[in-house]
This record gives C-alpha cells, sequence and structure tokens, in this order.
C-alpha cells in the first residue's frame, strides 16, 4: 500500500514525460501525462503514419513536439482539458462530423435545398484544398487565421475569383466556425480579425441592359413565348429571383390586392413579404388565361406555363440564352438575371421613392438599394439645399 501511494505521488510530480518521435510499421509522437482518473500515467500518441512522404512525415514531428512541449510547460493536460483535446480530432473526421450535421439539418427543413448545396460546395472544396497542399493539415487545431487567410488568397487570386466569391467563402468559414467553437474542436473562432471585401464600399458597376436592347429583346420574346415574357416582366418588375419565380403557385397572386406573396419558406431571407403586382402584368396574366387553372400549379411548369410539376429556374436561364441572347447577338454579360438589375436601376432613375424600390426588392437596408443608383442621377437632398440658420 505505501509503495502504491509513493508510485501516485511520484507520477503527480512527473506530470509528463517528453513527447518523442516512435519509428517503426506505425510512426507517431508518444508521451505519457498523469491522469487523474486513473491516478497515473498515461500514453498519449498522435499517429503520422497519413503523411505519405516520410521526410516531410518527420519534419512534422519536429515542429508537433515542440508545439507540445510548450503546452505541457504550461501546464496543459490532454486527459485533464477534454476541449483542448479535441483540437487533437483530425480535420477529416470534424468534416466528417459538419457535413453529418449540415444534412440532417436540411433534411428537417432548417437548411433551404440551395444554403445546402453552398455550404457543402464549399466544404468539398475546402477539403479539395487541403489535400493537395504540399502539407496539409491533419488536426483541426492547424485550422487557424492563417490558413484560412491563405484559402482565401488562393480563392481569389490563384483561381480569380470575384471579390464577392471570395467574402461568400469567408461568410461559410464564419459559420463553420461557428460549429467548431459550439462543438468544442476549437477554443476561439480563426475568423476573427478577417474582414470581407465590403460590397458597401463602392457603387456596384452594373452591366445593366440598355434600353434599346431591352426593347429589342422584349420584342424577341413577344413574338416566340408569350410565358417567358411574363418571367421576364417579373423579374423586371417585380424583382422576384429566378429560384424563387420557379416556386411560385397560382395560389401565391392575390388579384384583389394585386401581390404576389413571396412565402418564407421559399424567400432568400426566409421572411414572408407580398410584392406589388403592376396592371401591366396583370393584363399579360389574363391574356395567357393563368387564373383558369388550379391554384395548387406552379405559375412556371413544363414549357413555362401552368402545370403540375416544378421545373427549376434552369429554364428560364436555357431559354433567355438560347432564344434571344444567341439569336440576338447580345454579349454574354447581359443574361437573364440582369432583368432584375436593370429594373431596379430604370425604377430609381425614374425619380420612382427609393423606398418603395427597397421594399419591391426586398432589401435589408436602403444601403443595398442605393448600390444599384446610377451615379448620373444622384442630385443634392432639395431639404438640405435650400437650409439655412443664423449661425
Amino acid at each position: 500500500m505505501q509503495k502504491f501511494q509513493k508510485n501516485q505521488e511520484l507520477a503527480q510530480i512527473v506530470a509528463y514525460t517528453p513527447p518523442r518521435l516512435y519509428v517503426g510499421k506505425e510512426w507517431y509522437v508518444g508521451w505519457y501525462s498523469y491522469d487523474p482518473i486513473l491516478q497515473g500515467q498515461r500514453r498519449k500518441k498522435i499517429k503520422l503514419n497519413h503523411i505519405p512522404n516520410k521526410v516531410e512525415r518527420r519534419k512534422y514531428a519536429n515542429d508537433l513536439i515542440i508545439r507540445l512541449l510548450e503546452k505541457l510547460r504550461k501546464g496543459w493536460n490532454p486527459w485533464i482539458a477534454t476541449e483542448n483535446s479535441l483540437s487533437y480530432s483530425t480535420f477529416i473526421d470534424v468534416c466528417n462530423h459538419y457535413s453529418k450535421l449540415v444534412t440532417k439539418k436540411a433534411q428537417d427543413g432548417l437548411y433551404r435545398s440551395d444554403t445546402y448545396t453552398s455550404y457543402m460546395s464549399y466544404l468539398r472544396n475546402l477539403k479539395k484544398y487541403n489535400e493537395e497542399l504540399k502539407l496539409p493539415i491533419i488536426y483541426i487545431y492547424q485550422f487557424n487565421k492563417q490558413y484560412i487567410i491563405d484559402f482565401l488568397e488562393y480563392i481569389y487570386i490563384d483561381r480569380n475569383n470575384s471579390a464577392q466569391t471570395r467574402d461568400n467563402y469567408l461568410g461559410w468559414f464564419k459559420s463553420f466556425s461557428d460549429f467548431l467553437t459550439q462543438n468544442g474542436y476549437l477554443k476561439e473562432k480563426p475568423t476573427e480579425g478577417i474582414e470581407t471585401f465590403s460590397k458597401w464600399t463602392k457603387k456596384k458597376e452594373r452591366e445593366y441592359i440598355p434600353e434599346d436592347v431591352l426593347i429589342k429583346a422584349r420584342k424577341k420574346i413577344e413574338d416566340i413565348n408569350k410565358n417567358f415574357l411574363l418571367a421576364s416582366y417579373i423579374l423586371f418588375y417585380c424583382f422576384i429571383r429566378p429560384k424563387e419565380m420557379s416556386r411560385l403557385l397560382i395560389s401565391d397572386i392575390n388579384l384583389k390586392n394585386r401581390t404576389i406573396v413571396i412565402k418564407s419558406d421559399q424567400s432568400k431571407n426566409r421572411r414572408s413579404a407580398p410584392i406589388t403586382l403592376p396592371v401591366k402584368i396583370i393584363h399579360l396574366m389574363i391574356d395567357l388565361k393563368v387564373f383558369d387553372n388550379p391554384g395548387n400549379y406552379y405559375l412556371f411548369s413544363k414549357k413555362l406555363k401552368p402545370g403540375q410539376e416544378y421545373q427549376n429556374e434552369k429554364q428560364f436561364r436555357d431559354f433567355w440564352h438560347h432564344y434571344v441572347r444567341k439569336p440576338l447577338k447580345l454579349p454574354d454579360k447581359y443574361k437573364f438575371y440582369s432583368l432584375k438589375d436593370t429594373g431596379v436601376t430604370m425604377m430609381l432613375r425614374a425619380n420612382t421613392d427609393i423606398l418603395s424600390v427597397r421594399d419591391q426588392a426586398r432589401h435589408s437596408s436602403i444601403l443595398i438599394t442605393d448600390t444599384y443608383t446610377p451615379h448620373d442621377i444622384a442630385k443634392a437632398n432639395p431639404l438640405i439645399d435650400k437650409f439655412e440658420c443664423n449661425f
């Protein structure tokens, strides 16, 4: 009994043994730390065989030993600090955990299908990037601020993506960081201090469609397919996104109030909102006998006509490309979605109240709407222009 107590006291004095590299069939960094539950030393192993190149494996092991020694000297204990021990979870295991969680949330309706698709795409690209690194990260604690900055530069510079795409990735990284901290993999969010290339710092230089081109496009569409003309009008005048448009039902249209209601589960911002329906669009709907169909029919089903089968937004882009842009030999920059930007810009150019445009476009802030304002119509505020006092 005395011998056991003596060994126990010795184990507490010797809090740990220095980590070292063990080489053989299995390569690992190993050391002993005192486990208060077992009341004795317990060996900790960090396996390294997943690093195929032995030179890189040895280099990684040496760097790891330095980091571990520093942590151990400061009092870190892998058997006590449970949250820190989770930081040694492998990057792949953590990604798999995240993937399962996101999938479950999508199945339960907590994420929209496009959100789920985007998140899984970001994760897939991150894993691919890591696999192609000369020295990929192995453990999740290596997923730090510098790693994220390097990845964002890869997206923005090496892949030559837009600033907006780079910011989209950063937005996802912030969400991923929330997951890492909430599940105890990391103590602090590695995205702290990384700034966006904010889209509010300057006006968006939008390639909206000039009025003469718009007239040609409208005449072309009117001649070949009035159902697509309806879709084009809804995008141009109502600013309803193609994805939202593809989910519209006949019952979402209120003739009495002259509105279309975008339901919360179909909207990008997850909010239900009534959109003003111009008389011009109502007349076209009546001409197309839209209201002769049951309320549960999609407004744009097969061949862009009302029907029971859902058709995704790709049919709008395809029709625009094959039957409008190509025959009229329009440049690629004039896309179907450009009709929305053009509608907002022209409505502002016509001196429509910016608050009304904001509400119609369902922008969360006037700042967003203001990014569409052409430079040539920006004028002095008359209320301020005439202001005087005794100063």
